[in-house]
């Protein structure tokens, strides 16, 4: 457990509000957000599922976060798993304070025992940049550490469906074969936990691979949150393929439902 032991514990109230009070202006008035189906969270704990989308400047967090507590108050914090990276540096302390945790299995136990909701983006980064011709595609790149969570804390998984931040910027390709290229896998490995090299489009730099980081477009982001799905049967490859399932169904309706890319 080490240095996480306590991850859990720092969550504070003020500090939570304060960042949602300057994060709402921008989920709801830049990115005219919409956050459905709240109603679907259960009473108890639970591990809120998700897409994950907009690369190094997703908001997916933030639209999730104001929702749920514009809807549900401050009695019961949310948090967030999130990489290693983020904890690395000064910064580390202010995620901790407004609920990202470093994921692991201990935190996302504790944070669950205490009755909490635990959100996930179980695709992290290979999901988080996938390119815009799969925009709306569900893929995790194989990973199911969520499912296993879920069923040693016999908590239920609720699924959450995104879109609109994969259109917050052209994403052409992720970039494994690039970064293979280059000889940079190993070292990105072990410095960031990943083996990607993502290449974007977008303003106002233009062509960037991982850098230089342009301005997302002000795209309409919709987060619709799904029926729970019961962890019971313990089988964590077939859990895992219908929660990715009903996901996709769910997002192929919101891809239907959009007019124009951007505007929604």
């Amino acid at each position: 457990m080490g240095d996480t032991d306590d991850d859990v514990d720092k969550w504070d109230r003020g500090s939570t509000k304060r960042v949602i009070a300057l994060t709402r202006p921008i989920v709801k008035l830049y990115f005219r957000s919409e956050v459905r189906g709240l109603d679907n969270l259960p009473a108890g704990a639970c591990l809120v599922v998700a897409n994950h989308s907009g690369g190094l400047t997703s908001f997916d967090l933030s639209v999730f976060a104001v929702g749920y507590y514009d809807r549900f108050g401050y009695d019961r914090p949310l948090y967030a798993l999130g990489f290693d990276t983020l904890f690395g540096g000064p910064a580390a302390e202010f995620f901790r304070r407004t609920g990202v945790i470093r994921a692991s299995r201990e935190n996302a136990a504790k944070a669950l025992a205490a009755g909490a909701v635990v959100l996930v983006f179980p695709g992290g980064d290979y999901d988080v940049y996938r390119p815009t011709a799969r925009e709306n595609v569900i893929d995790f790149g194989g990973r199911t550490g969520y499912v296993t969570t879920a069923i040693e804390a016999n908590v239920p998984i609720v699924p959450a469906v995104s879109i609109g931040g994969q259109e917050t910027q052209l994403f052409l390709t992720r970039g494994r074969r690039l970064a293979d290229r280059l000889g940079l896998s190993a070292l990105e490995r072990k410095l960031f936990r990943t083996n990607i090299l993502p290449v974007t489009i977008g303003f106002p730099f233009g062509l960037s691979v991982v850098l230089p980081v342009n301005i997302p477009l002000p795209a309409k982001m919709v987060t619709e949150v799904l029926k729970p799905v019961d962890v019971q049967s313990g089988d964590v490859k077939g859990i895992d393929a219908h929660v990715r399932r009903v996901m996709q169904v769910a997002l192929n309706r919101l891809a239907k439902q959009r007019r124009l890319p951007v505007l929604g």
